[in-house]
């Protein structure tokens, strides 16, 4: 199956293209800075964005549950109905992942989405009672997201087949992470018949190999955006020149960003440098900072980068 093939009719179209996942700005005492915030997302939607998400690279399990509450109403209202708003709602109880998608149903969320928990090693009946439950709790699309790339345990796809099959593809999609990333996505895809609508997650690294796989759309971080978007664009186009171009330098940077910490030390440096966040504050504690060689290499990239999306357009 095709990459267009695979996007046809999967999914709500609203879930389609480049959705990027917000990083959060902090005043250096650690505190949520709101306007800058505000200013991000309008940059995202300049720079081609079709929705926006909050995720893990938002530093969304280092917040407490009144500041996400704060920060999905506030989320949801500088969106402008511009795009699709998608929250993620997992958590180390069914119950509370529950109350959590309720919650982001009732501030406006067009999304939720789960990682399971993290904690345990579930068994597929109990991984799907999880997920079953979340479904049933809200009638937003939920998107399943195996996220052991980095966090977790991988989730068998034989339980995202049976999912789809339950709830059907407007209600229910999937971002799974688990590596290899190209064989697990042609797994889910195959399993599925290529009914699922499948979003990638891999910062943009594998999105040529994951496009030709049939994916829908991509979250990638925050501040590669305008490559993201005209690498997509190329993808859609099927512009295999300007792919290659954009590809390369865009996975080399990737590349840089190791786990958690990694992303948003990266991603944070490069919002600042391109004039959208102040600092480059990550709560902590921080398992990753940029040493003078990385950031020189991260500058390196990012200048080709910026060189191909301007040959691109």
């Amino acid at each position: 199956m095709s990459g267009e093939a695979g996007k046809a009719g999967n999914g709500p179209s609203a879930m389609h293209g480049v959705l990027p996942v917000v990083q959060m700005p902090f005043h250096k005492d650690e505190s949520i800075d709101f306007d800058t915030l505000c200013g991000e997302i309008d940059w995202l939607y300049d720079g081609g964005a079709g929705g926006v998400v909050l995720a893990m690279v938002s530093e969304w399990l280092r917040l407490s549950d009144a500041e996400r509450r704060q920060v999905c109403s506030y989320v949801v209202e500088a969106n402008k109905g511009r795009g699709s708003v998608t929250v993620s709602v997992g958590a180390e109880s069914t119950a509370v992942a529950v109350a959590n998608a309720r919650q982001a149903a009732e501030q406006g969320a067009t999304a939720v989405m789960a990682i399971p928990p993290l904690s345990i090693a579930l068994p597929e009946d109990e991984l799907l009672s999880y997920y079953r439950r979340i479904i049933e709790s809200v009638s937003l699309p939920v998107i399943v997201q195996d996220a052991s790339g980095y966090v977790g345990l991988p989730m068998p796809v034989s339980a995202l087949a049976q999912l789809l099959d339950e709830y059907g593809p407007q209600r229910v999609l999937f971002k799974p992470e688990a590596v290899p990333i190209g064989p697990k996505l042609s797994e889910l895809r195959d399993a599925t018949e290529g009914r699922a609508g499948v979003l990638e997650g891999s910062g943009g690294i594998a999105l040529v190999d994951s496009y030709r796989r049939g994916i829908v759309g991509t979250m990638p971080g925050a501040d590669l955006i305008e490559g993201i978007h005209a690498l997509w664009r190329a993808l859609e186009a099927g512009d295999e020149q300007a792919v290659n171009r954009l590809a390369m330098p865009i996975s080399a940077l990737v590349a840089l960003q190791t786990g958690l910490d990694g992303f948003l030390a990266v991603e944070k440096y490069l919002l600042v440098r391109q004039g959208v966040f102040k600092n480059t504050v990550v709560r902590g504690p921080v398992g990753f900072h940029l040493d003078s060689e990385t950031r020189s290499e991260v500058d390196r990239l990012f200048d080709l980068v910026t060189q191909a999306v301007k040959e691109c357009k």
